[in-house]
């Protein structure tokens, strides 16, 4: 069996296709955790306890870790102790990071040829988001070019895909749409990016998208595809695609002999601009956020603190309930910046306004008076008064005294 997820591997969409996975060994099959594609951040074990905690606490199953962050920290002991591990996994799951770090640091071990023959042998690999972009024949360096600039390029992936007939190029994060205003679908290359980078690859090769919380199931033994989770999974070549949705069942000699043998035509199939079920990302947390916080900034920008406050509480509740339903973590802690930046802004607004009132009315009201003293001093007594007029039909109050004047503000009654 060999999983490919698009995202989700640890969220509460994912959780039934890792139980149906576990459930086709007998007994108490192990299960183990690769943290490779995360191991240069300092989060790494962090990672490795929420996946194990997941398991425990949704899954029911037991987790172990095999720790391979990098070639250059770990020593033989360490790493042949998470190669055997891995040989005697019944079921492999690897996850988030960085796909080039993660081909970097395999192809200087045998992890990949372990991989292979855990699959031959009638394993489970389950390579969600950054190891699923390392499993086919090239892989996208995501951080390099959306993140760092660099030009669109492809690098040599682990190609593990092709030792069962699988001559494809993997492509998670298909429907993402947390740029809001700019494109980031296709793994967050956008649309233009993405026809660029297509047009790098040879002829022959045919990619696979896997939108968000979705996860394509090839089921060697059966020679079937299972889409599960709530997304689409698409085939695509040459600009073209075809598209299958959740619980859809896929001979797999489409992908293996079809692919090659179809007619990829611009009749053939709707242009990829046409396609795309994106119902989910318009639900999902950052979008909703996004709306959350332009409320709470519009309140604020109009001292509606009604809204500014329903905004904040509304903003923390999402996040409870991102939490609770197990999003992902990236999301939730994105989420969980715009929360404080929003407290930020709260703090400085409050930090410019005026304590108290009388604070904010005080220079207006005394350079008044100060007129109304100069009108009684020529004796305009009909132009004082008019100013105390004034003053009193906004519910502030004057008195005179021996020493000069006094004034206060006249509470309204609710």
């Amino acid at each position: 069996m060999i999983v490919l997820m698009g995202s989700g591997e640890l969220t509460a969409t994912m959780v039934e296709v890792h139980k149906k996975m576990l459930a086709r060994f007998p007994d108490s099959p192990t299960a183990v955790f690769l943290d490779t594609p995360a191991g240069f951040q300092l989060n790494v074990d962090e990672i490795s306890r929420k996946a194990v905690e997941y398991f425990r606490v949704h899954v029911q199953k037991q987790l172990n870790v095999a720790s391979y962050k990098s070639s250059e920290n770990t020593n033989a002991f360490e790493a042949e102790t998470a190669f055997h591990m891995l040989r005697t996994a019944d079921f492999v799951l690897v996850g988030p990071g960085s796909p080039t770090y993660a081909v970097r640091q395999f192809q200087k071990t045998p992890i990949p040829e372990i991989l292979v023959n855990n699959i031959s042998s009638g394993g489970c690999l389950v390579a969600a988001s950054a190891a699923a972009l390392t499993m086919g024949r090239f892989t996208l360096p995501v951080y390099e070019i959306y993140k760092v600039g660099q030009d669109i390029h492809w690098v040599d992936g682990l190609d593990i895909l092709s030792q069962f007939g699988l001559h494809l190029v993997v492509v998670p994060h298909w429907n993402n749409a947390e740029g809001g205003t700019h494109d980031t679908r296709f793994c967050f290359m956008g649309g233009l990016r993405f026809q660029q980078l297509e047009m790098l690859l040879p002829d022959d090769a045919t990619i696979i998208g896997i939108d968000e919380h979705t996860a394509c199931i090839i089921d060697l033994n059966a020679q079937r595809i299972d889409i599960q989770g709530i997304g689409n999974v698409t085939i695509r070549k040459k600009g073209r695609e075809i598209k299958f949705g959740k619980k859809d069942q896929i001979p797999l000699e489409i992908l293996v002999k079809k692919i090659n043998q179809r007619d990829w035509t611009p009749t053939d199939v709707d242009d990829v601009e046409q396609v795309g079920d994106l119902n989910f990302s318009k639900k999902s947390l950052l979008n909703k956020v996004n709306v959350i916080e332009a409320s709470f900034r519009k309140g604020l920008a109009n001292h509606d603190q009604k809204e500014t406050t329903n905004a904040l509480l509304e903003l923390d509740s999402a996040i409870w309930k991102a939490q609770r339903d197990l999003e992902d973590e990236e999301n939730i802690s994105e989420a969980r910046e715009i929360l404080r930046d929003s407290i930020v802004l709260l703090g400085v607004e409050l930090g410019a306004s005026p304590r108290h009132l009388r604070e904010y009315l005080s220079p207006l009201v005394e350079q008044m008076l100060q007129l109304r003293t100069r009108f009684r001093n020529e004796q305009k007594w009909s132009e004082a008064d008019h100013i105390r007029d004034i003053l009193q039909q906004s519910n502030i109050q004057v008195e005179d005294t021996k020493d000069g004047f006094q004034w206060h503000i006249i509470e309204k009654d609710n």
